[in-house]
Parts: C-alpha cells; sequence; structure tokens
C-alpha cells in the first residue's frame, strides 16, 4: 500500500498520558515532538513510546489550544530523519496522502486515502480534508503527501460522518514552532494567538496584549489518591509512574520482558495482571499441575486463548484499609514475580514467551 521508508514511519510516537493516548511526530531539525493540545490537556509532563515499546518522559513546553497544537521535548536524542521542510507544496485535491499514528491506542498504523479538499473551512479555521482513516488515537499523527513529505498533523474526525478527516496545515504549524522557538528556557508556555507572545504563568489576560486567555489551558489534572497509591507501587520498580500512564486509572509497562496492567474493573476491584507465556504443544498436564499448586500466592496463574497470565485481584476497600500496605507490597511484587516466571515456564514447561513481551 504505502511506499513511505521504515526510517520516516519510526518519527511517529504513540503519546500516552494519564487521560488516555494519541499520536505524535518527531521533528529532528528543532529536537522536538509534535502533537495535538487536546492529547495532553491538563498535563505538563507525559510519556512518548517508539514502535520498539520504549518510552521517555517529555515535558509539554508548548500549547496553541486554537490550533490544537502541543510541543514536546525529551532529555534524549533520536537518530531520525527530518519530517518539517521549508518546501512549498503544492497540495491538490485528489493527491494521494498517508495518515500514520495509533488508532485506538493499537499498534501503528498506515491508512491511505486523498486530499478530498484543501482548504475547508470550519469554526473559523482552514482544515485539510481528507478521506483516510482516521480515528481517536491518530491525533496528533502525521500526515504525509506520496514522497513522505509532510503537509499536516492530524486533529479529528467528525464522529457521525465516515471516510472524514482532517489535518492541521503544515503553514499553520510551522507558525506554531516559530512562535515556541521565543521559549529559550523550555518552560510551559501558552501562545496568545492576538499579539503572538507565549505567556509562563496563569493569567486570564495577556500581559502583552490584553486579550482574553482561558485560564484552563494551565490546568494541571490533580492525582487522585488511588492513583497515588498504585503509582507509590511502580516507583518501588525504578519506573516513573508517569511513564507507566496509559489512560484514567490504568497503567501499563514493562518489568525487565513481562508486560504488566494495573487497571480498575467495574468501580469495585483493582487487578493487575502480565501475560507471560503461550501454553505450550506438549506436556500440559505437568504444567496444569504447577498452575494449579499454591506455588505462586497471594497470585493466580489462569489461561486465556492459549495465554497464560499471572494476576492478583483486590477489592478497592482493602486499598485504603489496615491492609493496605500489604496490598501496595503485592502490587510491587507482582511484575517481579511475572518477570521470574516467564522465564520459568520457558525453561521448565516449553512455554514460548507472550508476544507482548518486550524484546531486551
Amino acid at each position: 500500500m504505502s511506499n513511505l521508508s521504515q526510517a520516516i514511519t519510526k518519527t511517529v510516537f504513540k503519546i500516552n498520558t494519564a487521560s488516555g493516548t494519541g499520536s505524535g511526530f518527531y521533528v529532528k531539525d528543532k529536537d522536538i515532538f509534535i502533537t495535538n493540545f487536546h492529547v495532553v490537556a491538563g498535563h505538563k509532563k507525559v510519556a512518548i513510546e517508539n514502535q520498539s515499546k520504549d518510552r521517555f518522559l517529555a515535558n509539554v513546553v508548548f500549547v496553541n489550544p486554537e490550533t490544537d497544537i502541543a510541543i514536546l521535548k525529551t532529555e534524549s536524542s533520536f537518530d531520525l530523519p527530518n519530517l518539517l521542510n521549508d518546501n512549498d507544496l503544492d497540495l491538490k485535491r485528489q493527491d494521494q496522502v498517508f495518515v500514520l499514528g495509533f488508532p485506538f491506542g493499537m499498534p501503528f498504523t498506515i491508512t491511505e486515502g486523498i486530499v478530498s479538499s484543501v482548504k475547508q473551512h470550519m469554526d473559523g479555521k482552514n482544515y485539510i480534508q481528507t478521506d483516510a482513516a482516521v480515528n481517536p488515537g491518530n491525533s496528533g499523527g502525521p500526515v504525509l503527501n506520496a514522497d513522505g513529505t509532510l503537509i499536516g498533523v492530524t486533529t479529528a474526525k467528525f464522529q457521525d460522518a465516515d471516510n472524514v478527516g482532517f489535518a492541521i496545515p503544515l503553514s499553520v504549524l510551522i507558525n506554531d514552532i516559530e512562535t515556541f522557538e521565543q521559549n529559550t528556557e523550555l518552560k510551559y508556555a501558552v501562545k496568545c494567538n492576538s499579539c503572538k507572545s507565549l505567556i509562563y504563568e496563569k493569567t486570564e489576560y495577556c500581559n502583552s496584549c490584553g486579550n482574553n486567555i482561558d485560564v484552563k489551558v494551565f490546568r494541571e489534572i490533580e492525582p487522585t489518591k488511588l492513583t497515588i497509591f498504585i503509582e507509590e507501587a511502580i516507583s518501588e520498580l525504578k519506573i516513573n509512574p508517569i511513564i507507566a500512564r496509559m489512560g484514567n486509572e490504568y497503567w501499563e509497562f514493562h518489568q525487565g520482558s513481562s508486560l504488566v496492567r494495573i487497571f480498575v474493573y467495574d468501580k469495585n476491584y483493582l487487578y493487575a495482571t502480565s501475560p507471560i507465556n503461550i501454553l505450550p504443544t506438549t506436556g500440559l498436564e505437568k504444567l496444569y499441575r504447577y498452575m494449579l499448586s499454591d506455588n505462586v500466592i497471594p497470585y493466580i496463574l489462569g489461561v486465556i486463548d492459549n495465554q497464560i497470565y499471572i494476576s492478583y485481584r483486590i477489592h478497592m476497600s482493602e486499598i485504603f484499609s489496615s491492609h493496605g500496605e500489604e496490598v501496595k507490597k503485592r502490587l510491587t511484587n507482582l511484575p517481579l514475580k511475572a518477570d521470574e516466571l516467564d522465564d520459568f515456564f520457558q525453561d521448565e514447561y516449553g512455554c514460548p514467551i507472550s508476544e507482548l513481551a518486550k524484546d531486551i
């Protein structure tokens, strides 16, 4: 379908926050990441994830709610091609385009389409309209032409319309990047779209021109008591909990090779679980005898669709009871046990490592 080079596709990253996931991409010559404002709204620190499942902490250093652009900065370096260039784009209707990103938080995807309108006017702004498939999670990813040249940033799709997607034009992004370059100290900054200055402190009015500023853009979502509890357990593993956030009351991370998920189910239970191995084709009786033993208490072993899981479930009432510290310790220890067991099951019972595991 696509002749885009693998190097270009690797510039696209998943953006993970406590509110959900989106997409973004790296601009090499500026050493910044681009995404949508609505993807990172309420967060000043987020995680970015490459297609090898490596995650990096990123600071939100620029937001423009009016254009739906946000700029992120990390302390890591990336040897990737540059998507942004100064070429004049002669974009036309029927031009082939590719939308790159992580729809629904799933693995990296490329969808193909054509330009339906070069300047679709909505809400006082112009967008590039395309018929390429755009879904939640694609927001903030790049839209490229057939040459692999950046033409815009995916932003939204009408909820009640099929085969309609929109991109913020490249010219708008370039304008925002030029404003961002005033931010030499790389602080959280909000763009005033009246005078093009940057605002660093919470205010209702621009200090330069008096333009109204929505104070909500400075808001940072406060963690709940449950979030603090879970993230204290994760921190004991020497993992920055921001890196593990994947949505509201949902955490996902790798301990060694093992993928670990922690989440609230039905508002009553907290689950920690890890898919560690695949059932072997032989020797099942011996394996099942081990799984039905008491060897992993307080955790349990189970099988879903040939996938072996180690899990821990606790009622929410136990978290803030006198047993709370014990619960927290068990949450910390489950990832360690998962990382131990995947090798054990492979060596002892010939169970292949889960496809969800990370190569280390």
